[in-house]
């Protein structure tokens, strides 16, 4: 795709960041009211409204940050958790599974959504509309939905990741017997050092890349971003 500058690459990133992270907590709270939790709806958190969900730190500083620290080539970011309270479900531990398993399920929907966006309806617009406004529209937002691919396939595939208290860490907490659940949510309070960590030692990237290329692949093409 295009080379764009720093400036550039925030701005036709902002948006689908801040969509995909909210859609992912609005996911996990919709499932669990489904499910029999109330908490979220109650809280007024099952909303799309970015403000209900921003988290300073998580969903504005820290993916800048991130941003200009490696030139482009790391995001992350997180919003407010959506609050879920298992004493509502018939089976707590599938019940948070469930609900976990929702925010990754709907990231891939939107990957999935603006992959076809990009490919099918830009592709079908093109040479229909008269220019300069083709150019004036079909750059930013064919640009948008690519990195709208690329931001959901991350944020799907890191929160699939095992280390509490991501997403990933309640479905092994599903599979384990009591006991050794419990003991596995003692590393809840160290998961986001532990992030970190991999983060700033390129584990972590080592450990997402083999999942994250083929899927790239699959919904932008060989030529990626």
């Amino acid at each position: 795709m295009t080379e764009l500058t720093t400036i550039q690459k925030i701005a036709v990133m902002a948006a689908p960041m801040v969509f995909a992270i909210v859609l992912h907590e609005v996911a996990h709270g919709w499932v669990a009211y489904r499910l029999g939790d109330p908490t979220a709806k109650e809280m007024g958190r099952l909303t799309l409204n970015p403000i209900s969900h921003i988290d300073l730190f998580g969903t504005v500083l820290m993916p800048l940050m991130l941003f200009v620290l490696t030139d482009g080539r790391m995001l992350f970011g997180y919003a407010k958790p959506v609050p879920i309270n298992p004493a509502y479900f018939k089976d707590p531990k599938k019940g948070m599974a469930l609900s976990a398993l929702a925010g990754p399920g709907i990231n891939i929907v939107m990957a999935v959504a603006s992959s076809l966006f990009l490919r099918v309806v830009m592709t079908g617009l093109e040479g229909n509309v008269p220019e300069p406004y083709w150019s004036w529209i079909a750059v930013p937002l064919t640009l948008m939905l690519g990195y709208a691919v690329v931001i959901n396939v991350v944020l799907a595939v890191l929160n699939l990741i095992p280390i509490p208290p991501l997403d990933g860490s309640r479905v092994v907490y599903w599979a384990l017997p009591d006991r050794q659940a419990m003991m596995y949510y003692r590393l809840e309070p160290y998961g986001t050092l532990i992030l970190m960590a991999l983060i700033m030692m390129g584990v972590l990237g080592k450990i997402m890349t083999p999942v994250i290329r083929p899927l790239l692949s699959l919904l932008l093409g060989d030529g990626g971003l």
